[in-house]
C-alpha cells in the first residue's frame, strides 16, 4: 500500500469559478471573473499553427505572429504601436507547432482600445511591404544566428528525424532560405485560413463581466471566417529512428544530447502515471535519477532532464544534456541504464510519494496572477479538457500507486531502442 497523501496538500485544486460564455454569433470563451484587482488578461489559440505551413514555406505562420501588431486597418506599424504604449497595453502572438497563441493585457479602464486593438490585429492586419520587409530581416537574421547553435541544431535535427515526411519535421520558424522568400500576398493569405473560428480557444480572467464579455468576443473574433479544423490521424504519429545514433560534427568542446523514446498522448490512460514517472526519471531539477546519475554522482554534465512532450499528432518522451565530448558515450550509457533499470524494477515507494507530494504540492504556483490563470486554463482548453478537470487533477495524481507506475515504466522503457541526436565531436558515441 501506499503512504496517503498529507492532509495538509490541497487535493481540491484552485478555488476559481470558471463560467463558459457564449456570444451571439456562437463565440465560447472560459471566464474567471475578479473584479479586486482592475486588470483583464485574455489568452487564446487558433487551431494550427506551424503545421499549417506550405511544404515550401516553413516560418509563414511564425512570420504572421511578428506581423499582426505591425499595423492593422486604418494605422501603421507606427500608430498601431504608439496606442499600445500610451495605454499600456501589452499585446502579442506567437506561433507554436500545433497552435497559433496571442494574449492581451491591459488595465480595465482601458478596455476600448485595448480590445478595439486586439480586433483589429486578428481581423484587419494590413502586411505592409515595409514592415513584412523588416520584420523578415529581423527573423532571418535570428535564424542566421543560431545557424551554429548547438541547441538549435540538435532539437531540428532530432525533429526532423522523429518526424521525417511530416509537418512536425520542419523548424518551427522556418528557416534563412525559406523565410527569405516570403511574400506580403502569401502571408495575407495563409492569415485568412489561420485565424479562424473553427478549435478556437479563448481564457478571459480579470475585471469584465460575463455579459460584457459576450460582447467582446463579437468585437473580436466573431466577424473572422468559420474555417475548419485540422484532419488529425486515427493513429499517434510513430517515431522514425528508434535505435539510431545521428551525429552534427560541429567543432565545439562539448556536445549537446537529445534522446526521443516514444511518449504518451494528453489523454492516454496512462498519462497521469505518466507524469509520475517522468519526474522520478528527469522530471525534477534536484531529485531526479537522471540529475543524481549524472550530474550528482559522476559529475558528467551541469543538467539533465526529461519530459513528456504529447503534440496534437503524435507524442515523445524527450529529454538531453550537455557534456565534454569524451564524456558523451558515458552520458549516454547512464540515462538508458536509468531507463532501463525503471522498466525492469520500477521506482522505489518513496520516489512515487515524494512525485506525488511535489506534482501537487506546487500546482498552485501555477495560477498566483491573472496572466498565468489564463495561460493554464488556455491549456487545459487547448488539450481538450473541461474545467471540471481543476477538481480532479490533484486526487487523479493522489491516487497514482507503485504498482502503475511500475507498469508504465515497462510500458515506455521495456523496449531500449532510442532516437540519439548529438551535437559536437562526441567520443564513440554509438
Amino acid at each position: 500500500m501506499n503512504a496517503p497523501i498529507p492532509a495538509a496538500i490541497n487535493l481540491a485544486g484552485p478555488a476559481l469559478a470558471v463560467q463558459k460564455v457564449r456570444s451571439a454569433n456562437g463565440v465560447e470563451a472560459w471566464l474567471v471573473e475578479e473584479h479586486s484587482l482592475p486588470l483583464i488578461a485574455v489568452d487564446f489559440a487558433f487551431d494550427g499553427g506551424a503545421t499549417r505551413d506550405p511544404d515550401n514555406a516553413a516560418g509563414s505562420a511564425y512570420l504572421v505572429s511578428g506581423l499582426l501588431d505591425e499595423g492593422a486597418g486604418d494605422l501603421d506599424a507606427e500608430a498601431f504601436h504608439g496606442k499600445l504604449a500610451d495605454h499600456a497595453i501589452s499585446l502579442g502572438f506567437d506561433a507554436r507547432r500545433d497552435d497559433f497563441h496571442g494574449h492581451l493585457q491591459t488595465l480595465s479602464s482601458h478596455r476600448d482600445t485595448a480590445f478595439e486593438l486586439l480586433s483589429l490585429a486578428v481581423g484587419a492586419p494590413r502586411f505592409d511591404a515595409d514592415a513584412v520587409e523588416r520584420v523578415k530581416a529581423q527573423v532571418v537574421a535570428g535564424l542566421q544566428r543560431q545557424a551554429q547553435n548547438p541547441e538549435t541544431l540538435c532539437r531540428n535535427a532530432l525533429y526532423a528525424a522523429a518526424f521525417a515526411g511530416h509537418a512536425y519535421a520542419r523548424p518551427e520558424r522556418g528557416d534563412v532560405d525559406s523565410v527569405s522568400r516570403l511574400e506580403p500576398a502569401a502571408l495575407k493569405a495563409m492569415s485568412q485560413g489561420l485565424l479562424a473560428r473553427a478549435g478556437l480557444k479563448v481564457v478571459v480572467v480579470g475585471d469584465i463581466t460575463a455579459d460584457e464579455l459576450a460582447r467582446r468576443l463579437d468585437q473580436v473574433f466573431g466577424v473572422l471566417p468559420e474555417g475548419r479544423p485540422r484532419d488529425l490521424p486515427g493513429q499517434p504519429l510513430p517515431i522514425q529512428g528508434l535505435g539510431e545514433t545521428h551525429v552534427i560534427d560541429l567543432d565545439v568542446p562539448q556536445t549537446v544530447l537529445r534522446f526521443v523514446g516514444p511518449g504518451l498522448m494528453r489523454h492516454d490512460p496512462d498519462f497521469i502515471t505518466g507524469s509520475v514517472l517522468n519526474h522520478i526519471l528527469g522530471g525534477s531539477a534536484f531529485t531526479s535519477r537522471l540529475f543524481q546519475e549524472v550530474r550528482e554522482k559522476r559529475g558528467l554534465a551541469y543538467g539533465v532532464s526529461s519530459t513528456l512532450m504529447p503534440l496534437r499528432e503524435g507524442a515523445m518522451l524527450v529529454g538531453g544534456t550537455a557534456t565534454r565530448n569524451d564524456r558523451a558515450a558515458e552520458s549516454m550509457k547512464v540515462i538508458r541504464d536509468e531507463m532501463a533499470k525503471l522498466a525492469d524494477e520500477g521506482p522505489s515507494e518513496h520516489e512515487v510519494e515524494e512525485a506525488k507530494r511535489y506534482i501537487i504540492g506546487s500546482y498552485p504556483l501555477r495560477f498566483d496572477t491573472s496572466p498565468k490563470i489564463a495561460s493554464e486554463l488556455l491549456s487545459l482548453a487547448v488539450n481538450g479538457f473541461e474545467p471540471d478537470f481543476l477538481a480532479e487533477r490533484n486526487r487523479l495524481f493522489a491516487a497514482v500507486t507503485l504498482a502503475e507506475v511500475k507498469r508504465v515504466a515497462e510500458r515506455l522503457f521495456g523496449d531500449p531502442r532510442l532516437l540519439v541526436q548529438a551535437v559536437g565531436r562526441p567520443v564513440d558515441l554509438v
